[in-house]
């Protein structure tokens, strides 16, 4: 089994070497096939010669020119790679590295299941460490995607999912959003689908500012949200 590790990347150039060394001896001590796939959303600094300076093993830099979202650069890793396990993480390491060992025991377990999605909302301890704004702003999105887009598993936003290969090429071939509602999009896509989505409790280890504009982002993603629903419902396949 293949394990495709998914990291987008924009201007990250002051982490970006420590996130690849880090993930490099991660990924190296727990699995025998894999790869790492630092998906390059057009950065204007050097994110992409540092990753590729490094020659580390099973690693590659993927990506284009110009900058479309992290949406874009998360569909464009996903169907660039041919792993059977395909999990897209932040750059910043987020969520920490046990989840993606986690993950991936939770889907071989739950043959069934073809999407892990990681939710803060299930554990007590999800959100700890964000500021009050912070966290009540994402659960305000978070209601309100489940309210307009008539989701209802706990966390569409959640920066930690995987999926399995044939699926990630179902749903990722069909996705067209590069915004905050990408997530979203796909899980509609994959509810559309017929794939079936299991969630595991995330919580944030590692917390940088957030770059979210409450107003214009929740207004973007509303806009978002009607377009996913209308290229569902036009859709006849």
């Amino acid at each position: 089994m293949k394990i495709s590790l998914i990291i987008p990347m924009y201007n990250e150039s002051k982490i970006i070497e420590d996130t690849a060394k880090c993930l490099s001896d991660y990924m190296s001590s727990n699995f025998d096939n894999y790869e790492i796939l630092f998906s390059d959303d057009g950065s204007k600094d050097n994110s992409a010669k540092l990753v590729e300076s490094l020659d580390l093993p099973c690693v590659r830099v993927v990506g284009y020119q110009d900058n479309r979202g992290k949406g874009s650069a998360v569909r464009h890793a996903m169907l660039h790679t041919d792993g059977d396990i395909r999990i897209f993480t932040d750059a910043d390491l987020a969520y920490g590295l046990d989840v993606i060992k986690r993950a991936i025991s939770m889907l071989t377990e739950n043959e069934g299941a073809s999407i892990l999605i990681g939710s803060r909302n299930l554990g007590k301890d999800g959100y700890e460490g964000y500021t009050f704004i912070r966290k009540l702003m994402s659960k305000i999105y978070i209601k309100v995607l489940c309210f307009a887009g008539r989701f209802k598993l706990s966390d569409s936003q959640c920066g930690f999912k995987a999926f399995r290969g044939e699926a990630a090429n179902r749903i990722f071939s069909k996705c067209k959003i590069n915004g905050f509602a990408f997530d979203f999009e796909a899980i509609m896509w994959a509810t559309r689908l017929g794939e079936t989505i299991i969630e595991m409790p995330v919580k944030i280890i590692n917390h940088r500012d957030s770059t979210v504009r409450p107003i214009n982002d929740a207004i973007a993603m509303l806009k978002d949200v009607r377009r996913i629903r209308k290229s569902i419902k036009s859709n006849k396949n």
